[in-house]
């Protein structure tokens, strides 16, 4: 064994490491511009292209698949119906903002009567189901409430009278310009405002009740009246008045035509006409 073999090597330092692998390993071979096209053909790239256009061309022309085709088809047509449905309610939305502001406050006024009236007649129907059922002998109970159910039904009718609050409205027509259509007029809006009884001159107006002109007065179901014309209205005064009396209303159109109304309010006002009842020649009850 030689001195050399016994002597210990030195361990290598980062540097002589570093050195030692530089020689051992092969250099490196700078890639050709032949070899970097056939990379860019392989990846479907044109040589010579920026990164920009690169990105481009992948976006364009667009690859529809069938499913993202459907979903786009679904979509316009919701887009579609929503565009349709936001032009109904903007006509409706213009028609209202068109009307005039009498024309609005008389359509608010009503409004307001019904929702009231419906209310009423709401909290009436819960009573009499309250007091049916509470009621021990309910057989008798039932009975009358038709007793009274029959009594209401005969004023609506115009088959029995009736008294209660509301108003009384007196046309003065001395030169005979109020015709028979603006006198309807006046019975349509009392019943929009909530009247339950209309007499007028002593012809009781019913849900079938008719107005002609005749000469220079007006006849109520072929009754002739003449003027001063005198409604007997019972209802709730507080709205029955203001109906009348709003602007474009029924006081304002017979004033235009030089006639003179007085509305009074009154805690009772009687309605004693009558109409026959009258038996329908088909309509028959379907409980039968």
């Amino acid at each position: 064994m030689s001195h050399e073999d016994e002597t210990p090597k030195e361990p290598d330092t980062p540097e002589a490491a570093e050195h030692r692998l530089r020689r051992e390993l092969p250099e490196e071979v700078p890639a050709t511009a032949a070899e970097t096209a056939n990379e860019d053909a392989a990846k479907g790239a044109v040589p010579g292209l920026t990164g920009r256009q690169r990105l481009v061309q992948g976006l364009w022309p667009p690859r529809v698949s069938r499913a993202q085709l459907i979903v786009a088809l679904l979509l316009f047509g919701l887009g579609f119906g929503l565009a349709v449905q936001v032009a109904s309610n903007s006509d409706s939305g213009n028609a209202l903002r068109g009307a005039r502001q009498e024309d609005l406050v008389r359509i608010l006024d009503e409004l307001d009567n019904r929702t009231q009236r419906l209310a009423d007649e709401k909290q009436g129907l819960e009573d009499q189901r309250s007091e049916l059922e509470n009621s021990s002998n309910q057989a008798e109970e039932a009975r009358k409430q038709t007793v009274e159910k029959e009594k209401q039904l005969g004023i609506l009718a115009g088959t029995v009278a009736a008294q209660g609050p509301g108003i009384t409205m007196t046309i003065d027509d001395p030169k005979g310009t109020v015709q028979a259509d603006m006198l309807l007029d006046a019975v349509q809006e009392l019943r929009a405002a909530g009247a339950e009884a209309i007499q007028v001159n002593g012809v009781r107006v019913v849900a079938n009740t008719y107005l002609t002109d005749s000469g220079k007065s007006v006849s109520v179901d072929g009754n002739k009246i003449s003027q001063p014309y005198r409604f007997k209205v019972i209802g709730k005064s507080q709205d029955l008045e203001p109906a009348l009396n709003i602007p474009g209303g029924v006081v304002q159109t017979l004033e235009k035509e030089q006639a003179t109304v007085t509305v009074e309010r009154s805690t009772k006002i009687i309605v004693d006409a009558l109409r026959a009842a009258k038996r329908p020649d088909y309509a028959r009850s379907s409980s039968q």
